[in-house]
């Protein structure tokens, strides 16, 4: 007799093991209003309410601005709905390839080469290089976006990890192996949970020394970094040494994609080779021709990067002045540490039951247990009465629940 499995009892107890542990995720239900950012209706059982966003990767608050939103509106005039197909089989629309034009012009390559999502650009490229490259070994940091570790998994190359933004570590794995070896030295700029920021130049030196290619991810630093948005090697002047940068056009730029950029012949082999590319719908060409709209604007205004730094300066002050605990870093990512995912979905739900303000938990597998956070992204667009009341809510949350502070700056 054979026995079958309880598939339904076997789902169950799994996701009552993550409500034990408070690592299971109950999503906002948000209704984004065009023109009001950071504030948005949050639907619920009572029906809907305003809420104050606190945790957006819409950084610059581009997917709001009217020249992002009137250039969607003409190509969805122009050109419809969907791209029709594939990028091979009818799907490649003008605005994908000048999209594609934009974006090597904003890295200073020969050519990019569009995906449908950051992830997905990372997973097809890495695992197409690394496995298409006959004995590749790569070399990836330690705390990689799950994307490129996917993407390297896929390939089945040799890989190494190296530790986090160590270049000496990267030098000792790279003098321990074949010389003569295709190499792949895979990092991030800046990493989205600690807000840290790679040593480029150093990785770089150290890659190049070894004959190893480079992938750079800048998906939580194009549109924030440098003088026209390109990132952090923008802003240091490396960009011409990295042999792949990848980016997103769902963060800063507000819209939806991912993206390759590098010579003309490598984004054409991952074009050719790669199925995450070759078997899947293309962007709608209004989404395509928004991303334009936000990158074009973007490399000539720099209104919306100081906005946001002086945003993200203010709520570090406060928050020292609260003595609320929060993770120093160069970047616009600013972590209120609270360790333990129980508290930390806590303090979010209080935050938007009692004071409308919404900031998702981030907990385990995102982050190492005992490190769970509240990540929060100031936005040019949020104004010092939302940062006062941020800050006197978790100043209310924190003493009611006998929190540890830190001695108020």
């Amino acid at each position: 007799m054979v026995t079958v499995m309880d598939y339904e009892t076997y789902f169950e107890n799994a996701l009552d093991g993550l409500r034990a542990e408070g690592r299971y995720r109950v999503f906002a239900e948000l209704e984004r209003r065009a023109g009001r950012f950071p504030e948005a209706l949050c639907h619920g059982e009572s029906g809907r309410r305003p809420v104050t966003v606190w945790c957006s990767n819409d950084y610059l608050s581009m997917g709001q601005h009217p020249v992002v939103i009137a250039a969607m509106h003409r190509a969805l005039d122009e050109c419809g709905a969907g791209a029709g197909g594939t990028r091979n089989i009818a799907g490649t629309n003008h605005h994908h390839v000048m999209l594609e034009r934009e974006l090597a012009d904003l890295h200073g390559k020969e050519a990019a080469l569009l995906f449908t999502s950051g992830y997905v650009s990372n997973w097809a490229a890495l695992g197409t290089l690394a496995s298409k490259l006959p004995g590749c070994i790569v070399l990836s940091d330690a705390l990689n976006h799950a994307s490129m570790i996917e993407g390297i998994r896929h390939s089945r190359a040799e890989r190494h990890i190296f530790s986090h933004n160590d270049p000496e570590d990267l030098n000792r794995k790279l003098a321990a192996l074949d010389p003569d070896a295709p190499k792949l030295v895979a990092f991030e700029s800046v990493y989205s949970m600690d807000g840290d920021i790679a040593p480029i130049a150093e990785l770089c030196d150290v890659a190049e020394a070894h004959g190893a290619m480079t992938y750079l991810d800048e998906v939580h630093a194009v549109g924030l970094y440098g003088p026209r948005g390109g990132g952090v090697a923008e802003r240091e002047g490396v960009m011409d040494r990295l042999t792949v940068i990848e980016g997103t056009l769902g963060k800063a730029f507000g819209v939806l994609g991912g993206y390759i950029a590098g010579s003309g012949a490598l984004c054409d082999f991952v074009r050719s080779f790669a199925s995450g590319f070759i078997f899947t719908t293309a962007l709608p060409p209004a989404v395509a021709a928004g991303a334009i709209a936000s990158i074009q604007y973007l490399k000539t205004s720099d209104v919306e990067r100081l906005r946001q730094r002086d945003r993200v300066a203010r709520v570090r002050r406060r928050l020292d002045s609260a003595g609320i605990p929060h993770l120093p870093n160069p970047s616009h990512i600013v972590p209120v540490m609270v360790g333990g995912a129980v508290r930390c979905k806590r303090i979010s739900d209080l935050l938007m039951e009692r004071f409308a303000i919404y900031v998702q938990p981030i907990n385990y597998p995102t982050v190492a247990r005992g490190t769970e956070r509240l990540r929060l992204t100031p936005s040019p667009l949020h104004s010092d009465t939302d940062i006062d009341h941020l800050i006197a809510a978790l100043t209310e949350i924190w003493t009611e629940l006998g929190l540890e502070r830190r001695a108020a700056a």
